[in-house]
């Protein structure tokens, strides 16, 4: 179900057009973006290791099956379904009942990453490349549609990116996937590597940040002595953005953000 919100304007004597929105039922995430992820839209998760993307977006899609009634798919380019399931039910997220339920898809698109140079379609050979985006694009359409999903996830697309080191390549490449997720209505997450951050190194921009809708940053960021986990929305469409560094936590409820409190960087 989506839910609607009235942006305010900077000034906060005008209002922007209602919102539709897919809240994502994580505690304190909603309330830093204005009531959840613009519909439709396509945002894309950008953490190291260990900061929780999946995490995330695991909840994201048993939030909305459990509480707002929306069927939800999650494509997999690095771990087998067995993994998957095994890690998420340590949350008590039991995603294979819901996939039997018809509630869920595992989409498997990790055989990609492992394919020859080129296949055969019956006569004519493809390039590994092509065939690729072709086969995951297809696969996203093909599931969405048989389960209604609302809510997908790709997990992480890092593998499919490095496949195109031209840049003209791989932008084409980002553009047709992110078109592909749009065009299942979808409410879209998809996930990324973090290259480099921290307080004296600046962080390279990724050319996937250009091309989604909006940018979340998962990093761990050193305060005095100590290590905290820290999200930072970078840019969200039609959405007013606090740009401050908000600490959360990862628990054996998942993850849970603090959207009142503040973190100093040394």
């Amino acid at each position: 179900m989506a839910e609607r919100y009235e942006l305010q304007t900077q000034s906060g004597k005008g209002k922007m057009p209602m919102v539709d929105r897919t809240p994502t039922g994580i505690p304190g995430l909603d309330e830093i973006l204005s009531g959840g992820f613009p519909r439709g839209r396509v945002i894309l998760l950008v953490g190291g290791p260990g900061t929780g993307k999946t995490i995330l977006t695991s909840q994201f899609l048993m939030n909305g099956i459990k509480t707002y009634g929306e069927n939800g798919a999650f494509v997999s380019l690095d771990e087998s379904k067995s993994h998957y399931y095994r890690e998420m039910a340590l949350f008590g997220w039991k995603f294979e009942e819901l996939e039997k339920g018809k509630k869920f898809a595992f989409i498997n698109a990790s055989p990609l990453r492992h394919m020859p140079g080129e296949v055969k379609i019956g006569r004519q050979a493809i390039g590994r490349k092509d065939f690729s985006i072709l086969s995951l694009i297809e696969g996203i359409k093909t599931h969405t549609e048989l389960i209604n999903a609302k809510r997908v996830v790709v997990d992480p697309v890092t593998s499919l990116i490095f496949q195109y080191p031209e840049m003209v390549e791989r932008r084409t490449a980002i553009l047709d996937l992110v078109d592909a997720l749009v065009k299942t209505g979808s409410t879209c997450l998809m996930t990324t590597e973090l290259r480099a951050m921290g307080p004296t190194v600046e962080r390279a921009i990724q050319l996937e940040e250009y091309l989604a809708h909006g940018v979340v940053i998962l990093s761990n960021a050193k305060v005095g002595k100590t290590y905290n986990r820290v999200l930072q929305v970078e840019k969200m469409r039609e959405t007013p953005i606090d740009m401050q560094p908000r600490p959360y936590k990862i628990s054996g409820n998942g993850i849970e953000v603090f959207p009142k409190e503040t973190i100093f960087v040394d």
